[in-house]
């Protein structure tokens, strides 16, 4: 039980170890190339099987602040990962990697990086919760809109291919989960970890399958990921003063807003686009998550939230 809960708390530091490790020795990680789809698979089931009945109740009380959440999700970063593409003259692979990341639902990681920085957790998980299960087709739909100015997109396989790897074993886990109370305890130390290790091996065959242009090009994409990065936080930080949230509820849809779902974004790139449209969803995987550790540090330093706090 130990050793779940080390590997479920020290994502950042596993998924960089596992970057690292595969930038170096790419063969290790090149035998995943069939099953990157499982994996991620298994990352939705797992969530599937943690996520509270009480935590989707929260979508359905408040509906005008998930709504508002939603519609900076998926307004900011498809906007941003477009202007990221233009601006940065990457070539049409490219392009459409940052693309796919703009469009994903937020991370499932942001719920703990919110719970830590002391933003209203219960809002960031049915924030998660909405955006996910609306992702089968918003997420192919902005990728058609704004992908489509790069390279033609097959829209329906992406639908088929999110309905597979998110919906399906997303519901699976929920339905499950009413059938393993008795062992809830180990289940909730158990889907954490689990989910954690797929996360860090989709990555890392994202960059043992780039190794090459990493080597080339590597640090120009990186920069332009950090910027997508940091201005995804700014603006949901922006969006959400707008709305009139206050800072739990602010600091809460800054950080969904920042963190995307890349893993997803790298899927889907590997199965409909090739590996050079996988890069920036890998790069963006590695520093969102480190990033968003150096903001919890920040915001518990300077007490903008109280750690552990829960919205009402």
């Amino acid at each position: 039980m130990r050793a779940l809960r080390l590997i479920s708390q020290n994502l950042a530091l596993l998924t960089l170890a596992g970057a690292v490790s595969a930038y170096f020795w790419p063969p290790a990680f090149l035998i995943f190339q069939d099953w990157f789809l499982w994996f991620f698979a298994v990352t939705m089931f797992a969530l599937g099987m943690v996520l509270e009945p009480a935590e989707l109740r929260e979508t359905l009380r408040r509906p005008k602040s998930i709504a508002l959440g939603v519609l900076a999700q998926y307004t900011i970063m498809p906007g941003l990962g477009f202007l990221t593409a233009w601006l940065s003259g990457a070539d049409s692979d490219l392009a459409l990697g940052f693309i796919l990341v703009g469009c994903a639902p937020d991370a499932m990681a942001g719920n703990v990086i919110v719970y830590l920085a002391g933003g209203a957790t219960a809002y960031s998980v049915a924030m998660t919760a909405a955006t996910t299960f609306i992702s089968p087709l918003v997420t192919p739909s902005l990728v058609l809109l704004l992908g489509g100015v790069f390279l033609p997109i097959p829209f329906w396989p992406m639908v088929r291919t999110v309905l597979l790897i998110v919906a399906l074993p997303l519901a699976v886990g929920m339905f499950l989960r009413r059938f393993t109370e008795g062992a809830r305890k180990i289940v909730q130390e158990a889907a954490p970890a689990v989910a954690v290790v797929s996360i860090v091996i989709i990555c890392a065959f994202a960059v043992a399958s780039n190794q090459k242009l990493i080597s080339t090009m590597g640090i120009s994409v990186l920069v332009w990921v950090i910027v997508l990065n940091l201005l995804g936080y700014v603006l949901g930080w922006l969006a959400a003063r707008l709305y009139r949230f206050d800072n739990r509820y602010s600091i809460a849809l800054a950080i969904d807003v920042g963190m995307q779902n890349a893993g997803l974004g790298v899927a889907l790139a590997l199965t409909h686009f090739g590996p050079r449209a996988a890069l920036p969803g890998a790069l963006f995987a590695v520093w969102c998550i480190l990033s968003a550790a150096a903001a919890t540090s920040l915001l518990r330093y300077r007490g903008r939230g109280k750690v552990g706090a829960e919205c009402g």
